[in-house]
């Protein structure tokens, strides 16, 4: 490895929503995050599934069979 070309790594804290949710290393001593798997809803069990039922027939209701068409 070259020496002086890199980055210096520090121990940093990850704040999610004034909280400190982890300890890491990065090149920055602080970071700020909005979505962690703390307060995602796929791991905490909270997520909405999207109705996706109708979608195949309103697209062949709006195309028919005009996108086979070579």
């Amino acid at each position: 490895m070259k020496k002086d070309i890199h980055p210096k790594m520090v121990a940093c804290k990850v704040y999610s929503e004034g909280q400190v949710v982890m300890e890491t290393y990065s090149t920055k001593p602080e970071m700020t995050v909005e979505v962690w798997s703390g307060n995602h809803p796929f791991f905490t069990g909270q997520q909405r599934f999207i109705d996706t039922e109708g979608r195949v027939e309103k697209f062949q209701k709006r195309f028919g069979q005009s996108y086979r068409r070579k």
